[in-house]
């Protein structure tokens, strides 16, 4: 299958990062620690700033954003829950950054012990292509430096400096 020229296959970003952190507290930090690393003043798509983001510990929970006057706008769910190696998000925002229940793409993330007190994360956003003839545009927003390069940065950051 192809959009606009290019295969499916290229709809999808893949990054992977190093985490000085043990497997635990890497998905641990990822899942519970959520609204202490995502760049909620930036990266919201509730009328307000996100106070907190949140992921429900288990297949079919929530994950989604609450706002200071507890307003909440879901993001997507759980759709994989294996602590501490692998999580599985639907990403269910359109590209207009609303929710949309009716799109899902897919947010993967492994987290892999590889030595010591370090861990790799294997990360994928995949299904780009739910978005149709945006699917490359949407690509290249996700694969950008305010995109998750910076967001899995800050992640790290946080990450390194709990464990």
């Amino acid at each position: 299958m192809t959009v606009e020229g290019k295969s499916v296959e290229a709809l999808v970003v893949k990054r992977t990062i190093a985490v000085n952190a043990t497997v635990e507290h890497a998905f641990t930090t990822f899942t519970e620690r959520h609204g202490r690393w995502w760049p909620m003043q930036t990266h919201h798509i509730g009328a307000k700033p996100a106070e907190t983001v949140i992921i429900e510990p288990r297949v079919g929970g929530r994950w989604f954003e609450r706002d200071a006057a507890g307003a909440e706008c879901d993001w997507g769910r759980v759709l994989v829950w294996q602590p501490p190696h692998r999580l599985v998000l639907a990403w269910q925002i359109g590209a207009d950054w609303k929710y949309d229940p009716a799109l899902q793409t897919e947010v993967e993330l492994r987290f892999v012990a590889i030595g010591g007190r370090t861990t790799r994360i294997e990360f994928e956003h995949r299904g780009l292509e739910a978005y149709g003839e945006r699917g490359p545009a949407m690509r290249d927003t996700f694969g950008s430096e305010g995109g998750w390069n910076s967001i899995l940065q800050r992640y790290a950051g946080v990450a390194e400096a709990t464990a």
